[in-house]
């Protein structure tokens, strides 16, 4: 009989532990497929009738949102940290991958044209706007999402190391193939420029594990954090401005007071979060208020936002971008309801 009850026990704990990693699996692989469908798709520069083109995104934005979110998570970086490694996750993309950082006429769009710095051979507003997006919107909000529906291993690793070095492998191969596809014969990227971007990157990587190893002081509890309404209406507030600033390059705006604009947004959408983070009551609602108003914003730009590929009619790109935002809108509701749950 004790010989039964101990294989029994053994039996039932080898399935708690299968159940957990299947349920630390689920997370990964959300995070994997949420990070390209937010970070192209909700912003309405893909259109839906490209929604093929997630088996080529996934590895690229996905691969790297999960590998930042486990290597952050494994050396206790928080979000300071993270947030870094974001940045250095949009240069890679931006400056080594698809390199519009430094091609002048990318898909015919003349990305550099407004602002231009020939010293740097870059556009500055499309430099602060791209790497901006992709921080916030391509990185850290997919992550912040899957998180909330987590909040038991919210700060713990999903994968095991071998799983790791697959996703890392992985990345290398979205932006391999990224590369490929993309790539425009008549630009080649200047050996100076891809010095100084690896050199960045690296620095960046450097800069988040010192920062975010860093044990800050928590702030005086005796202020209380905000309610989640206002938290979820400020973020919605600066992000829209931000999102705005896109709307009006080449107009009669210097592009150094547009750039100004965003770099000040950002500046103080970091204070003013990481203020309210340290307060007391600061909770996962709270976190996840932040993500909804980050998300509400991609919502409606995705509807002004003109598809960069295809031609695709008003009336698709209509569709597919309310498609987009109900998809979105309802993973925030479940995302609520698990919350209070």
């Amino acid at each position: 009989m004790y010989w039964q009850t101990k294989k029994l026990n053994r039996i039932e704990k080898d399935r708690i532990k299968s159940q957990s990693n299947k349920i630390r699996l689920a997370p990964a692989l959300g995070l994997f497929l949420l990070a390209p469908l937010i970070g192209e798709f909700l912003l309405g520069n893909l259109p839906i009738t490209w929604l093929w083109v997630l088996m080529t995104m996934a590895p690229l934005y996905g691969g790297g949102a999960l590998l930042i979110r486990e290597s952050a998570r494994r050396l206790k970086l928080g979000w300071p940290g993270m947030f870094i490694l974001g940045i250095a996750y949009a240069l890679v993309e931006e400056a080594l991958v698809t390199q519009t950082l430094f091609n002048p006429n990318y898909l015919g769009l003349r990305l550099l044209d407004y602002g231009y710095i020939s010293f740097f051979g870059i556009g500055s507003w499309w430099t602060v706007f791209v790497l901006g997006i992709h921080t916030i919107w391509s990185i850290a909000v997919p992550i912040a999402l899957v998180e909330s529906f987590t909040p038991d291993s919210r700060s713990t690793p999903w994968l095991s190391p071998l799983a790791l070095v697959i996703t890392a492998m992985v990345f290398a191969g979205g932006c391999f193939v990224t590369y490929t596809f993309q790539q425009d014969g008549s630009f080649v990227i200047s050996g100076i420029q891809l010095i100084a971007s690896l050199l960045a990157v690296a620095l960046l990587v450097v800069v988040a594990i010192g920062i975010g190893r860093i044990q800050t002081r928590p702030q005086s509890k005796s202020k209380a954090a905000p309610s989640g309404s206002i938290v979820a209406g400020v973020a919605f507030i600066l992000s829209s401005v931000f999102m705005a600033l896109a709307g009006i390059v080449h107009q009669s705006i210097p592009a150094i007071l547009n750039v100004s604009g965003m770099l000040g947004l950002m500046t103080a959408g970091s204070l003013i979060f990481w203020n309210w983070s340290n307060r007391s009551g600061w909770s996962e609602k709270h976190r996840l208020a932040l993500v909804s108003g980050l998300i509400l914003t991609y919502c409606w730009y995705g509807f002004v936002q003109v598809p960069s590929v295809g031609d695709t009619s008003p009336l698709i790109d209509l569709i597919g971008n309310s498609v987009f935002s109900i998809g979105a809108i309802l993973l925030l509701v479940l995302a609520w309801k698990r919350s209070h749950g």
